[in-house]
């Protein structure tokens, strides 16, 4: 029995033809990514990736620890195991984890162990987070890349992805916040206690002085 005619089969086939020229037409749908890093004081690593191209969101929280929902005052007395950290959400279609690796190393201190400029400690080390090879590759290559440029021992580890466990309210978007507080400095909203803190802190300073016209978010802070 003969299903179609000729002539409905050319018309079927033009169709088909057609939808196919449409499918490759559209744009590839973007993935949606995450990057988790730590970096010394949070607030200075989301502001800094909120800025990227590309980038949807970056929160600020804990990994790495044993402790479950942990505080920042857990973390910042040590015993956690939990580092200070961000996890930054991406579109790979814009960024790349590559990219934002490339970034990330060039806005800290690879080559310090202890902490993160004027913050010390377990929890204010570097590090970055994977979840496959194909991750801890991307990362290991652009550690190795950042030892040559440098020609100093790196020192940030790449560490196995854990639960992230995303910081108090009062954290997230600290840098951009407007509620009063009270500091060294006296009163001052939180935007303009953030900015005294990083310019104390010594952190753009460092940057520069290892990174030089590399380092990517440094100078806007300068």
């Amino acid at each position: 029995m003969r299903l179609f005619s000729k002539d409905y089969r050319h018309i079927l086939l033009g169709g088909l033809i057609a939808v196919a020229a449409f499918a490759q037409a559209l744009p590839a749908r973007a993935a949606t990514e995450t990057l988790t890093v730590a970096g010394g004081c949070f607030w200075c690593v989301e502001s800094d990736f909120e800025t990227v191209p590309g980038v949807i969101e970056a929160v600020s929280g804990y990994i790495g620890g044993t402790t479950k929902n942990p505080t920042y005052k857990q973390v910042t007395k040590g015993g956690t195991g939990h580092y200070e950290a961000v996890q930054i959400t991406f579109d790979n279609a814009r960024v790349s984890r590559t990219e934002l690796l490339d970034l990330y190393i060039r806005s800290v201190d690879p080559t310090d162990a202890g902490g993160q400029f004027c913050d010390r400690g377990a929890s204010y080390r570097t590090a970055i987070f994977v979840s496959n090879k194909d991750e801890d590759a991307q990362a290991k290559a652009v550690l190795a890349q950042a030892q040559r440029a440098l020609g100093q021992a790196i020192v940030t580890p790449v560490l196995k992805n854990s639960t992230f466990y995303p910081a108090e309210a009062y954290h997230q978007d600290y840098y951009k916040g407007s509620k009063l507080v009270f500091t060294r400095f006296g009163p001052k909203r939180q935007s303009e206690a953030y900015k005294r803190y990083r310019a104390a802190c010594g952190r753009d300073a460092r940057v520069l002085q290892l990174w030089g016209v590399e380092a990517p978010f440094a100078k806007g802070h300068n």
